[in-house]
């Protein structure tokens, strides 16, 4: 099919680019409509494709494909298959991935820092200003903190190198593939330069991928065995499966995964690889989750017990509880924390994780590992608790997890998340409940992407 047929002529506008909104865009208006543009920044005019106009559409979404005027802060994207401009003079929109690859590091930063706030604002009515205290705050360092390679020096980061785990596509002719943003085209690629070498170094866009739906791979941060998984298309058989297995190195492991059920079956070595943070070794499951950024576990251990510990709510002989635990990464030095007079409560409602956190944690015999729903668990073992660590999925906790969890009556909650919006929501919800936000860290695990992780210290209202 031609690049005409598959993109026919759309829409193109000259917009003045304005601020920052969540999710990896922007906010530009043309005769009083709002278009969430991508791949602008704050300031800019540009030339933009409409990529979703419909006339009864509450707003329009666009690529910038031009710049007139540019940023100061706009850099030369890193990725050619991820640049907007270079990718539609072919005909075709980028992959996603690297939204804000063209834009510098230190601002990437500052608009993440601005979504956060605009986010707290809006949803829970908390006024943070940037690098300083709210009234209610002990303790809020409002700025995004690099972390890793993006630390280093102005000038020599380069945000590249720090995904362990990363999940592809297959193009219809076999060939390791990504998405376009918001569509089901795939187009393909020949590296993830944000990426570790240990997934670059499989060249897996070298394979010949027929009959398989979707690719994930996992190679943990401390060099050990990497992990391939493989997702057939339905009726792809054992003998095609078996050929793309016989390209990838011996000394990787291989399984199959059920795109329906989530089930792994062995293919070649390990259904799981190892992971190493806080002094502990994890074992994680196919694509059970664990943090892509090879520094984050360290990073976000460090703010959670850090938060805790330095507010008097950790210490040896301390009731604790790991909700949404997954594969026990807090549990463990919540642990070590509260020694073997205290306890901890390690809740999880994926079973194959769950198995995970029992098989990582056998050993710490203060350590309660329940598998369900966090609101279930807590009804059916109440029990009081100095603290709690909280790190739901991106959808947040929502409300009735929120006045579950402040009703029990911790005296301090320690909340993970990846999302601003639900985070930013859950935070209201604590404030109606009469808890305050009394400590903030948000930290850039995601560079060149709109996403972060935020760990705040939620406690009652005195």
């Amino acid at each position: 099919m031609s690049t005409e047929t598959t993109h026919p002529a759309r829409t193109e506008l000259v917009v003045d680019v304005g601020p920052v909104a969540h999710g990896g865009h922007c906010v530009a208006r043309h005769e009083g409509r709002v278009i969430f543009v991508r791949h602008g920044i704050p300031g800019e005019k540009v030339r933009i494709r409409l990529t979703d106009d419909g006339e009864s559409a509450k707003f329009w979404r666009a690529d910038v494909v031009e710049v007139l005027e540019p940023s100061p802060d706009r850099v030369d994207h890193f990725w050619h298959a991820a640049d907007a401009q270079r990718s539609w003079s072919h005909g075709h929109p980028p992959v996603g991935g690297a939204e804000l690859g063209h834009i510098s590091l230190v601002r990437q930063r500052s608009l993440k820092a601005e979504v956060l706030a605009e986010q707290l604002r809006r949803l829970a009515g908390v006024e943070l200003p940037a690098g300083g205290t709210a009234p209610e705050a002990a303790f809020v360092e409002f700025t995004v903190e690099a972390v890793g390679e993006a630390a280093a020096p102005a000038g020599t980061a380069t945000g590249l190198a720090w995904r362990t785990r990363a999940g592809f596509a297959v193009t219809p002719g076999g060939k390791l593939g990504m998405h376009a943003h918001r569509s089901n085209e795939v187009f393909p690629v020949r590296e993830m330069p944000l990426a570790v070498e240990g997934i670059n170094s499989l060249r897996l866009w070298d394979l010949d991928l027929h009959g398989i739906e979707r690719i994930e791979v996992a190679a943990p941060g401390n060099g050990s065995r990497p992990l391939v998984l493989l997702a057939p298309a339905a009726g792809t058989r054992a003998k095609r499966l078996n050929a793309v297995l016989a390209q990838l190195p011996d000394d990787v492991s291989v399984a199959r995964v059920d795109p329906g059920t989530g089930s792994v079956t062995q293919l070649r070595g390990r259904t799981w690889v190892q992971e190493t943070a806080a002094g502990h070794e994890y074992r994680v499951t196919g694509d059970g989750f664990w943090q892509i950024h090879r520094d984050a576990p360290e990073t976000l251990v460090g703010a959670v017990t850090g938060f805790l510990h330095d507010g008097g709510y950790l210490d040896a002989g301390s009731v604790v509880a790991d909700l949404y635990a997954g594969a026990g990464l807090f549990t463990a030095p919540l642990a070590d924390a509260v020694g073997v007079t205290g306890s901890v409560l390690s809740v999880e409602g994926a079973a194959g994780t769950s198995r995970d956190a029992r098989k990582n944690l056998h050993g710490a015999s203060q350590v309660e590992i329940v598998q369900g729903k966090v609101e279930r668990v807590l009804r059916q073992t109440p029990r009081n608790f100095d603290a709690l660590v909280l790190d739901p999925p991106r959808a947040g906790a929502g409300k009735a997890v929120v006045d579950q969890l402040a009703a029990a009556g911790p005296r301090a909650i320690a909340y993970v998340s990846c999302d601003p919006a639900s985070f930013a929501r859950d935070v209201g919800y604590f404030q109606q409940a009469g808890w305050g936000l009394s400590g903030l860290r948000a930290f850039d695990l995601y560079p060149h992407t709109h996403h972060m992780e935020t760990v705040a210290l939620l406690t009652p209202r005195r």
